[in-house]
């Protein structure tokens, strides 16, 4: 059977232009050619099943001795890279998978002409999300999940978007416009209004205060960056204004430099930390007295241009306090998450354990629009710009009774869409803890017609020494997937820290926002103003910071030789950061992130200009391919290919 003029079944084999992918196809899969003439090379793979259930898993066929790098979510919020060659290698909560047609480093010329690049996308289908993962016989499998046992009914024609080509960054931009025009329900980021924010240096209040957040603490950190010399034109007011409270039955989950996930929202407005003059236990109800008189105050006093505060999607951690006085038309009633099996096999968290053992006031999804605008509105009017949105991927776990996790996902972000749009003209919103297919690519494939900014991996996290690298590399790799839909954010990191110049030197190359979270006080000015220019503006990189064609499939963080090379473009330029991320990384058996090698020694890796991917696109026409390059640290040009060591 064949399909578009690349993509087969033939003998139990799926071919993709002429390379046999899959071997040991079963006989119930379905290939279902793409529409349009200019989908000639993707395909829809689904299913033939007269099963019915809220959860099921179909095996496709064998993946053996084929590289692949993968995207999956290895704890309920965040996603990182895994490479392999084997259908066994595959994790659950696979999202995004990428599988090289032949065996072969890329740095032969002949081998990067040749090789064939099939990219696997899960989508959604009706109230059914798919995801990939393997088995031990090195099969791909689909799973399919409704997160509600009442919805078990299934089509299963559509369920994972197939597509092939030889050069891979184009194979995944079109495979994501195809399913764009497929669904007919999300924008592809090229379409989208970024927010003004991205071009300026910033401050994020988490680390240097974490919840005790208060209106002196935002105005001596912003005095204290002034006194070096350096004045953030965006600040981003973390977790800690909100009014909260624990429930009298509650049981408190206080780990070191969180919030308690046991608290509940029980007023839209600012607690008594971020009103003028303000006493625990009382409240003024004079706007002038709220959180509008920081926002003005800090706004005229530090030429701020942006002022943006942090809330969870369902309000806060524990969502919304049922019956909170001024609350009572949200409807807000106690519901208990359930995760899904396959995040259950992987990270635990102490975050969702509190929530669940807790229970979430989840506002009734006919009203939560009512209730985004009666926050946002509120915030705009108090002078606020924008919103970093949390916890995102909770709701996956709340569609019991509520016709499953597409449909509720669905209802809340195109509530919190519409509510962005009427109140922050400048498409202000940050999508973070929103890496699955519910919230990513719900969120990106069937409600994300304007959300632009999305966090790219988990946090950055000051005391952790296995975290660094591991953070830099699971950015590149995600925003593989990731930037196709929006532009990725790396996370603030601290200036004043071992690693400060590694993570501003990635973020140069990202493409994205610059902003810290340093504690008044402590500050590196001079690593600063590397990246930060006298008005406060960035030199931000084109687009989404990438891995270059010849990491793809190499290991940076456990092969204990590959260097990882980030690539990117400016309008005249491109620009390259090559990174030592060996010696740590997420491990399966222990769950958690591990140090392997304490000290990795000195790898030596190869910058060529091809390597940035793009570069064609910006050159004057007739170039003949000539490129000169420079070093930052070395300060000195150099020929189009040269040896770096790390």
């Amino acid at each position: 059977m064949t399909v578009g003029a690349g993509i087969s079944v033939s003998d139990k084999k799926l071919i993709v232009l002429g390379n046999s992918i899959l071997t040991d196809v079963h006989d119930n899969i379905d290939i279902t050619p793409a529409s349009g003439d200019d989908l000639m090379n993707g395909a829809f793979i689904g299913v033939t099943s007269d099963q019915r259930g809220s959860r099921r898993v179909f095996p496709v066929g064998k993946l053996e001795g084929l590289r692949f790098m993968c995207s999956f979510r290895f704890k309920l919020w965040w996603m990182t890279q895994r490479m392999g060659s084997s259908g066994k290698e595959i994790p659950f909560e696979t999202q995004f998978l990428i599988v090289e047609a032949h065996d072969g480093s890329h740095f032969d010329d002949s081998d990067e002409k040749t090789a064939v690049y099939t990219v696997f996308l899960p989508i959604l289908e009706g109230a059914f999300r798919a995801v990939l993962q393997g088995n031990e016989d090195n099969e791909l499998e689909i799973c399919l999940e409704s997160g509600d046992p009442s919805v078990e009914r299934f089509e299963g024609s559509h369920l994972v978007y197939v597509a092939a080509g030889s050069d891979p960054f184009d194979v995944i931009t079109n495979a994501v416009k195809a399913v764009e025009r497929h669904l007919q329900t999300f924008s592809h980021r090229e379409k989208k209004k970024m927010p003004d924010m991205l071009n300026w240096f910033g401050w994020c209040t988490w680390d240097a205060f974490y919840t005790d957040v208060t209106s002196e603490g935002v105005k001596q950190g912003l005095e204290s960056f002034e006194k070096g010399g350096i004045s953030p034109k965006f600040v981003i007011i973390d977790d800690g204004w909100q009014s909260v409270a624990m429930d009298t039955t509650g049981i408190a989950c206080i780990a070191e430099d969180a919030a308690n996930f046991a608290n509940r929202l029980t007023n839209i407005k600012e607690n008594h930390k971020f009103q003028k003059n303000g006493k625990e236990g009382q409240r003024a109800e004079d706007p002038a007295m709220g959180l509008s008189h920081i926002v003005a105050n800090i706004k005229t006093k530090h030429a701020l241009k942006y002022v943006y505060v942090w809330h969870a999607i369902t309000g806060y951690w524990g969502g919304v306090r049922p019956g909170a006085t001024g609350m009572e038309h949200y409807e807000s009633k106690m519901t208990y998450p359930i995760s899904s099996p396959g995040i259950q096999s992987n990270e635990p968290c102490d975050a969702f354990n509190s929530i669940a053992k807790n229970g979430l006031g989840l506002v009734n999804p006919e009203k939560i629009l009512n209730f985004y605008n009666e926050l946002h509105s509120y915030l705009a009017s108090a002078g606020i710009d924008g919103v970093k949105v949390d916890v995102q991927n909770i709701l996956e776990t709340l569609g019991a009774g509520h016709g499953g996790r597409v449909k509720i996902s669905r209802r809340y972000h195109q509530a919190l869409e519409a509510s962005i749009s009427r109140n922050f003209r400048d498409n202000g919103i940050i999508a973070c803890m929103s890496h699955n297919t519910d919230e990513s690519n719900l969120f990106m494939l069937t409600s994300a017609k304007r959300t632009a900014v999305i966090r790219a991996s988990d946090d950055f996290w000051p005391r952790d020494p296995a975290s660094h690298t591991i953070h830099v590399a699971s950015v590149a790799y995600n925003t593989i997937f990731l930037g196709e839909f929006m532009q990725p954010d790396w996370d603030m990191f601290h200036s004043l820290h071992p690693m400060a110049e590694y993570h501003g030197a990635a973020r140069a190359v990202g493409g994205c926002a610059i902003y810290v979270s340093d504690k008044p006080g402590q500050h590196d000015f001079n690593l600063l103003k590397k990246l930060v220019l006298p008005d406060g503006s960035i030199l931000r990189a084109k687009l989404p910071g990438r891995p270059t064609r010849d990491c793809l499939f190499s290991d940076p963080a456990r092969d204990g030789k590959s260097i990882l090379k980030i690539w990117n473009l400016n309008d005249f330029s491109g620009v390259m950061g090559a990174f030592n991320c060996q010696g740590a990384g997420w491990c399966n058996v222990g769950k958690k992130n591990l140090m392997h090698e304490e000290l990795p020694g000195t790898i030596t890796g190869v910058i060529r200009a091809k390597d940035v991917a793009y570069l064609p696109k910006i050159a004057e026409e007739g170039w003949n391919g000539d490129t000169v390059m420079y070093s930052h640290l070395g300060g000195m040009y150099c020929p189009p290919v040269f040896l770096i060591h790390h």
